[in-house]
């Protein structure tokens, strides 16, 4: 089921992806807002309660409701469920769109406009940015989001599907990931303050919950890719930089398609960063994509001969 249920929803969100300011990721933002509001209160254990709530609910909310769709209607109706989770919570089209536009400005070699997009993308001020900056910007901000948007909820998915829990893995890692951005997002006026120890707090559970994907999605990269290179990466990153989920990834990124990324500072390998490497991070992403559906089917029919 949990095979299914991922190929259903990577194929509707392929089809018809969820646009930006979507009812579901604008609940998800209302409910985590309310929480923070309703108890942060600047103590460490309100800092907890409020995350547990903000996080976890939403994930028993989805396995009770999965667990009494299987009781009463059967599991096809708990997999049409989970296919709908999986459809909020996987995101591909919500980043790959912008990588899309970038790549194909440089390689019509209209670098303002590559400035431009990626700015709008990142948010940041781009127009002092040389090629291979713009270059090495992408490659990093599409792998990252790949990881947190498709492989990290592919692995929580699998994970608690295994025991049980249906869908709430996948509920639990993205809703996780926004309290983190949520948690670090820059101070505005109008928004409410967050305390330092929500704040930590929210970093700190972040980085548990990443810490098992984050190799995960490293381990498929380099087994899709240069698999050496991207070990032998991956292993300095971490001897230098220990701690850095997100540098476990792009350290393996840079292994397998042998390119110098930003988190890598200290790491003598690599090409700088050009405008063919764009392709060769589009291969690995959908390797891996492939390697994953390919486990999960042969899992799904393991357990169907058992």
């Amino acid at each position: 089921m949990s095979f299914l249920s991922i190929l259903f929803a990577l194929l509707l969100e392929q089809a018809r992806p969820l646009g930006q300011g979507n009812p579901v990721h604008q609940a998800v933002r209302s409910w985590i807002r309310w929480v923070v509001r309703s108890l942060d209160t600047g103590k460490v254990h309100h800092g907890w309660l409020a995350w547990c709530i903000a996080v976890v609910g939403p994930g028993a909310l989805a396995a009770a409701i999965h667990w009494m769709l299987v009781w009463s209607l059967g599991w096809i109706a708990a997999a049409i469920w989970s296919t709908a989770l999986l459809y909020s919570t996987l995101g591909f089209r919500q980043f790959s769109h912008h990588f899309t536009e970038i790549r194909d400005a440089l390689l019509a070699g209209d670098e303002d406009l590559a400035r431009s997009r990626l700015a709008l993308w990142m948010r940041i001020d781009g127009s002092a940015l040389p090629r291979s900056e713009i270059v090495r910007r992408v490659i990093e901000h599409s792998v990252l989001c790949a990881h947190r948007h498709v492989f990290g909820v592919f692995a929580w998915y699998s994970l608690l599907a295994a025991l049980g829990l249906g869908p709430a893995g996948a509920v639990v890692y993205r809703i996780s990931e926004y309290f983190f951005r949520y948690a670090n997002r820059p101070s505005r006026p109008a928004s409410t303050p967050l305390s330092d120890p929500l704040k930590t707090i929210a970093h700190t559970a972040w980085y548990a919950m990443d810490w098992v994907p984050a190799r995960i999605t490293a381990l498929g990269f380099a087994f899709v890719g240069s698999f050496e290179d991207a070990v032998d990466s991956w292993r300095q990153q971490e001897a230098q930089f220990p701690n850095d989920n997100d540098g476990v990834v792009l350290a393996a990124t840079a292994g397998a398609v042998n390119v110098k990324l930003g988190l890598q500072e200290g790491v003598p390998s690599g090409q700088a960063p050009q405008a063919v490497h764009l392709r060769a991070v589009v291969g690995l992403v959908w390797r891996t994509v492939v390697m994953w559906m390919v486990f999960l089917a042969l899992l799904s029919l393991a357990r169907l001969l058992g």
